[in-house]
């Protein structure tokens, strides 16, 4: 009865909306910052694997922050600790954004932790609260960090040749959580009880002994890798290659909205399948082909950004429905989730500085491009065993 009346009506419509202005912190305030990367490096006289840190902090927090959400969760409340998240990514862009070198590596750190929660509770609470809505306000959430992450890309590199330079252009991404604070500011008196049951359930040992549970796992764990190197170091190969700033921040928006398209595409297509085989190859296949693109024929930078943006989504997605379709039940499921977030962000963590090493060390892009094009390949024969007609046995 009281979801039925905090999801109805004025109610229902503040929390949607707190939702999906929550949805847009928790890309924008992390890629945002990626355009930057280059002038941070310069300023702060950075190597390139230095500078790759500050995409593999946040991801390492999400790794290590992700099966301690639920925990979280069940102590204060899921609206509350999505309160503490959006507080936790202000402070962290906040810290970020002053005159240290040290200060924006702990910074970054910290927006990563208040990202983690919101990314393991945002998904349980629409769950929860509209379980009939799920894949609508799915769309709209992923279509909303999309734009906003795009915006943020597009935006950030003016801002910064501005008179507040790189640091006013990284503090200005603060008014995406405020915002959603603010929104969010009515749902702090609710404490309900969170559904979600990830971190115990990753001590499930039948899901560690499952090939097929390692087949999602690496799915969705490549995917996650070859999207961070891409998003981290997008700007700096197309300035490579001759890009001026502002067409590397643009196009590293639009890669982000690319990302955002099958969210509203691939959900449509899903039910009329009867198995997802050929569509997890497909999209896997995008990534590598738009991979090598980059670095053999980059004037087609362009379509190569958009095919690798949906390729990445798609993937994204697939992957995360098959945590669903491959579990025989709802215990199983929290325990391949959390097996998958932690792989992934840990394999996601390794490829920014990795990918920096190599450029440093070989002087282009040619490796780390062919690198990410081979483990898209790898992670296409993941997604066809993945998308066999299967569950993974109850043990």
């Amino acid at each position: 009865m009281t979801t039925a009346i905090r999801t109805s009506g004025k109610h229902g419509a503040l929390l949607i909306a707190g939702i999906l202005m929550m949805a847009t912190t928790l890309r924008v305030t992390f890629t945002g910052a990626a355009p930057l990367l280059d002038t941070i490096r310069l300023d702060y006289g950075l190597s390139t694997a230095q500078t790759g840190l500050l995409t593999t902090l946040p991801l390492l927090a999400f790794a290590l922050v992700s099966p301690l959400a639920a925990g979280v969760a069940r102590r204060v409340g899921m609206e509350r600790s999505l309160f503490i998240a959006l507080l936790l990514i202000c402070v962290g862009i906040a810290v970020r954004s002053l005159p240290s070198a040290a200060l924006l590596f702990i910074g970054t750190t910290v927006i990563g932790c208040g990202i983690a929660l919101g990314n393991v509770l945002l998904p349980g609470l629409i769950k929860r609260d509209f379980p009939g809505q799920v894949a609508k306000l799915t769309g709209a959430y992923s279509l909303t960090m999309g734009v906003s992450a795009a915006l943020g890309s597009a935006l950030i590199v003016p801002l910064a040749q501005g008179a507040a330079g790189w640091h006013g252009a990284l503090l200005m991404l603060m008014v995406f959580p405020l915002v959603a604070l603010l929104l969010w500011l009515p749902q702090w008196r609710q404490k309900h009880v969170a559904t979600v049951t990830g971190a115990g359930a990753l001590h499930n040992r039948a899901i560690w002994r499952s090939a097929l549970a390692w087949q999602v796992t690496l799915f969705l764990g490549i995917n996650s890798l070859i999207y961070y190197v891409i998003i981290g170091w997008l700007p700096a190969i197309l300035l490579s290659h001759g890009y001026s700033e502002a067409q590397a921040g643009s196009m590293h928006g639009l890669l982000q909205l690319a990302t955002a398209v099958p969210g509203l595409a691939v959900p449509l297509i899903l039910h009329r399948l009867k198995d997802q085989r050929a569509i997890a190859g497909a999209v896997a296949l995008m990534c590598a082909i738009s991979a090598a693109g980059l670095w053999f024929m980059p004037d087609m930078a362009v379509m190569w950004t958009l095919v690798f943006g949906f390729g990445s989504g798609a993937t994204m997605i697939l992957g995360l429905t098959f945590i669903g379709l491959r579990a025989s039940s709802a215990h199983q499921a929290a325990a391949l989730s959390g097996m998958a977030q932690s792989i992934g962000y840990l394999l996601a963590a390794c490829g920014p500085p990795l990918m920096g090493k190599i450029h440093d060390t070989a002087g282009d892009w040619q490796i780390p491009l062919l690198g990410c094009a081979l483990a898209a390949v790898i992670m296409a024969i993941c997604g066809v065993l993945a998308g066999r007609d299967r569950e993974i046995a109850p043990r």
